[in-house]
């Protein structure tokens, strides 16, 4: 059983050893090739900023290989007589094809250029053991293996190209060594950045689809808050003046009143545990189709089924009116008239939205509540609602401006100032 142990950890430290070698010389595959694009400042400088990025690297290798076909086989011409041209040519061919395959595959292009560059160096071209253009050919090729390869691919393509030359000859050896480690290093520096950049887009892009998520709770918690909220105020309101509008009202009926009531704010507590679960502090604008001025009647009518004297003013602009300030006026018409209902029980409301030559003015004014009469429980006593921070937010959220105070009679106010520009 120990001599199995053994042999087990010598196997596979022969296997990491191996694996390598294995992945540069037969199963080694290189990642897509994706070009990068061009850079703003180059694409406005490039004058065939037109032509992709794609081909403009495939004509610059098919360019620099011809280059060398003709600048090699025109050197072995000259120099080396001893050979036929046709050889010399095709000699020159094996050491340039290569670079026209790197993108495509980068590793069959470094095999290729390999076995070119070490069967010329078998040979002395009088004098010359490596060919210029091989040479250059053979470094682009590794720039792109360390480019688009996997760490442990291009340590065995190291090691592969290394060997022979140091092999052949240690002192040229060692040259070669330098001249192949420096492509592969820079190669390898790109590859980690571009994934560290992949990676940064992929987090960035989860954070967007997160604030999207935010973004949305926040919009459903504002109209929860803006809608629910309001017709449960106003529920709860009439159930509790719906026994005093009747002369000697039926215990049972006005007990069936006081469990509605009762019901609404229990409804209204819970909500508000809810917005505090959905709700954000920052927000965006709504931009879906939602109500305007024409509705603002609706809401004056509620409110006077309550008993509660409302008087209501509401002048439109002669230009069309920009749907979010539309949207964000009703909104605060809805929510101070809320506010009233459930806070100044029985004192007079007076609305007013009037238009300006650049803002539309919302003003919601009521009255100090009448001596004696109790004010309304908000939300079974917890307070804190989100009512002005709502309506400020709106407001804000427009380039406008919001105010909200008590008034020296003892009533309050309620001034939104909503611009109309164009932008709006």
């Amino acid at each position: 059983m120990h001599v199995r142990d053994i042999r087990d950890s010598v196997m596979a430290q022969v296997g990491r050893v191996l694996r390598p070698l294995v992945a540069a010389l037969w199963r080694g595959t290189a990642d897509p090739w994706e070009p990068r694009g061009w850079s703003p400042g180059l694409r406005r400088r490039w004058p065939f900023r037109r032509v992709s990025s794609r081909t403009a690297s495939l004509a610059l290798d098919v360019l620099t290989a011809l280059i060398v076909l003709a600048s090699t086989s025109t050197y072995l011409i000259d120099n080396v007589p001893k050979y036929s041209p046709n050889f010399l040519i095709l000699t020159a061919a094996a050491l340039s094809v290569p670079l026209i395959l790197r993108h495509w595959h980068p590793l069959g292009a470094w095999r290729m250029s390999i076995l070119a560059t070490l069967w010329t160096a078998d040979r002395n071209w009088e004098g010359n053991q490596y060919l210029a253009g091989g040479v250059i050919v053979l470094l682009a090729i590794l720039y792109t293996v360390a480019v688009r390869c996997e760490r442990h691919i291009t340590i065995g393509v190291a090691v592969v190209t290394i060997a022979p030359a140091w092999g052949i000859d240690q002192q040229s050896g060692f040259v070669a060594a330098i001249l192949v480690l420096v492509p592969l290093l820079a190669g390898y520096n790109v590859r980690v950045r571009r994934s560290g950049a992949r990676e940064l887009e992929q987090r960035e892009e989860m954070h967007r689809e997160e604030r999207a998520v935010l973004a949305e709770r926040q919009r459903i918690a504002r109209e929860m808050h803006d809608v629910v909220a309001h017709h449960m105020s106003v529920i709860a309101i009439q159930a509790e003046a719906a026994p005093y509008r009747v002369p000697d009202p039926d215990p049972v009926l006005a007990k069936s009143f006081a469990d509605i009531r009762a019901n609404a704010l229990a409804g209204l507590a819970d909500l508000r545990r809810i917005l505090g679960v959905l709700r954000e502090e920052s927000s965006a604008p709504l931009t879906a189709p939602q109500p305007d001025l024409d509705r603002i009647a609706e809401l004056v009518d509620n409110a006077c089924g309550t008993g509660t004297d409302v008087t209501a003013e509401v002048d439109r602009p002669d230009r069309d009116l920009p749907p979010a300030v539309g949207l964000a006026a009703y909104r605060i018409v809805q929510e101070a008239l809320s506010n009233a209902l459930k806070h100044a029980p029985g004192a007079a409301v007076r609305v007013s939205v009037a238009p300006t030559d650049d803002e539309l003015r919302v003003v919601v004014r009521n009255d100090a509540p009448p001596a004696g009469a109790p004010a309304s429980d908000d939300a079974a006593g917890t307070g804190g609602g989100h009512g002005l921070p709502g309506m400020r937010e709106r407001a804000t959220s427009l380039g406008g401006t919001f105010t909200a105070a008590p008034e020296p009679d003892g009533g309050f106010a309620v001034h939104a100032s909503l611009p109309l520009t164009e932008d709006t």
